[in-house]
């Protein structure tokens, strides 16, 4: 079954519990799916959909900071409780210890050394890694090898 299926599944099974706060996020998480797939004209894989999931969350935890900031709980206790229902998409991720292990081999690979090549490194890492780890602790594990090899 595919990611995109099961996600069908469950928002099925959400309509018969009448679970309406987990039923609303499947929504927003499959009208993300199906804009995506009518603007590109294509038919979602799990990793591009792995990659919804992920913006959404993100998205999510940005709301989450500026309500609280703002004084608004209600809202961001809302908005984590949606991120708790999309991590449910997601593929167990990495440990910070086995993504500086992955960047260090992709350094090496490249031969990369100094911040210069974090770009190409970058580049690298994200094809690897897509859907496996955060991207912000990916891109700090990135600064750390260069950084290392640069001294």
């Amino acid at each position: 079954m595919t990611l995109k299926d099961q996600i069908t599944e469950d928002m099925k099974t959400a309509m018969r519990a009448k679970d309406s706060a987990r039923l609303g996020t499947i929504r927003l998480l499959q009208a993300a799916m199906k804009q995506k797939e009518v603007d590109e004209r294509v038919t979602l894989d799990d990793a591009a959909v792995v990659a919804i999931v992920d913006k959404l969350i993100k998205q999510r935890k940005d709301s989450i900071a500026a309500f609280t900031q703002a004084g608004r709980q209600d809202l961001a206790d809302q908005e984590a409780a949606e991120i708790q229902v999309l991590q449910a998409y997601l593929p167990a991720r990495l440990s910070v210890d086995e993504i500086a292990a992955e960047v260090r081999a992709i350094v090496a690979e490249l031969g990369a050394s100094g911040p210069g090549d974090m770009g190409k490194v970058m580049g690298a890492v994200k094809t690897r890694l897509a859907g496996k780890a955060e991207m912000a602790a990916v891109s700090a594990a990135v600064k750390a090898a260069l950084g290392g090899t640069n001294s």
